[in-house]
């Protein structure tokens, strides 16, 4: 008999965990031994994410060779990147918010609310000070401490200097980067390990969810969900699709590429759980390890796009909840708190809850709305990964055929052995 493969065992995961979650509901027992499983697997992930960011980003930016190669190079994905996440935003606040109205004729009295006090808390810690203040935060005082903490921001800005360095030094800093380029295998290979657990993970994570909140309760919040994918799936092949033409990438063919890579994303809601996969796929589609090491992580915390979406449409969506009629100079606003705080997501903890949070309290909307989207966020977080994930895989081989570095022999040679192989 045929051994399953990993998308398909982390699928049959997803269809248990739902399963037990229904039949189930409200069980407290289904939490206590579920959510261990949930909890160790993404621990695993996490474990291993700061090490791989950190370990690409300085073999990537070494291998570029010099700090005017690298301030071309990083213009082009800075501009990219800001496009792209801000048409995110509009497509999520004007095209759908306002056309859909997910929020309007809600009964507030129907809805599960979450526990949102966890997001409350790091929330204030982001608003103790200005948005000056959170750029300062960017240069780490203790490296080995922002890692512990898991804040990408300060690992990303230590890695790019660090990176520099070593290629300033030239055939001195040549056992350096080795070191880093063998460091970087060795955590890519430890993810395959961490990977093996990957269905049991899933299984607990949206057992928990379903059986905590249960099936029912998402009805009332169906409008919100539906809408939110709605605009997902838009972005997703009118945006992506016309950069791939733009650029020359066949779209349908980069999607099979990265299949197994975006259901992973999608049942564990993580984009962390893909990045070591996504990024050797994309060396052997034909881009430059250095580019790939540059983009990939720095994309995960500028290159938001699928989270872009969400905040925009969550933010309305909770307006709407209260009766709160926005003027177009209001969401104008809101679009610019928007493009500020999406770029702060992966440096927080609690992700884009607590961004959200922050965004609506500078909006000047209800901070209980979130209370509401906090029972779902985890559905709604599976699209948004996924978004975001591939998102920053189409990035780098953009960047790659903006810089003229495309290797399309390599590109052909793979494409037809993997074809071959299917």
């Amino acid at each position: 008999m045929k051994k399953l493969g990993l998308p398909i065992q982390i699928l049959l995961g997803l269809i248990f965990g739902i399963l037990v979650g229904v039949v189930f509901y409200k069980n407290p027992g289904v939490e206590t031994y579920l959510k261990p499983l949930g909890d160790i697997f993404m621990s695993l992930i996490k474990m291993v994410v700061v090490p791989i960011i950190f370990s690409s980003i300085v073999v990537g930016i070494a291998g570029l060779g010099n700090a005017k190669k690298l301030g071309k190079l990083g213009f082009r994905t800075v501009l990219y990147f800001e496009i792209a996440t801000t048409i995110a935003i509009v497509v999520g606040l004007f095209f759908f918010a306002n056309a859909f109205h997910p929020g309007s004729g809600v009964n507030m009295n129907n809805l599960s609310q979450g526990d949102i006090s966890k997001y409350v808390a790091s929330e204030q810690e982001m608003d103790k000070g200005s948005h000056i203040d959170f750029i300062i935060n960017i240069v780490p005082t203790n490296i080995v401490e922002s890692m512990g903490k898991g804040e990408l921001l300060p690992v990303i800005f230590f890695s790019v200097l660090l990176g520099l360095s070593i290629a300033a030094m030239g055939e001195k800093g040549q056992p350096v980067l080795n070191f880093f380029k063998s460091f970087s295998g060795a955590m890519f290979y430890m993810v395959k390990y961490v990977l093996k657990v990957a269905p049991f993970g899933v299984f607990g994570l949206i057992g928990v969810t379903i059986s905590k909140f249960g099936a029912a309760s998402l009805i009332p919040l169906g409008k919100l969900i539906i809408t939110t994918y709605a605009a997902y799936v838009i972005f997703f092949i009118i945006f992506f699709g016309l950069v791939a033409k733009l650029f020359k990438v066949n779209f349908v063919e980069f999607i099979k590429l990265l299949k197994d890579e975006l259901i992973l994303v999608f049942s564990t809601a993580s984009a962390e759980s893909a990045l070591p996969q996504v990024m050797n796929k994309l060396e052997k589609y034909g881009c430059p390890k250095s580019i790939v090491s540059f983009v990939v992580p720095i994309g995960y915390a500028f290159n938001t796009d699928g989270s872009c979406i969400y905040m925009a449409l969550a933010s309305i969506f909770i307006a709407q909840l209260y009766g709160i009629d926005m003027s177009l100079s209001a969401q104008i606003t809101l679009m610019l708190i928007l493009m500020i705080t999406s770029k702060g997501i992966s440096g927080v903890a609690g992700g884009a809850l607590v961004v959200l949070l922050s965004s609506l309290a500078a909006a000047g909307l209800p901070l209980e709305g979130l209370a509401f989207i906090a029972g779902i966020d985890f559905l709604l977080n599976m699209g948004r990964a996924t978004i975001n994930v591939f998102g920053n895989a189409l990035a780098a081989v953009i960047i790659t055929k903006w810089e003229k570095q495309f290797d399309y022999k390599k590109n052909k040679d793979y494409v037809i052995h993997r074809d071959t192989a299917v």
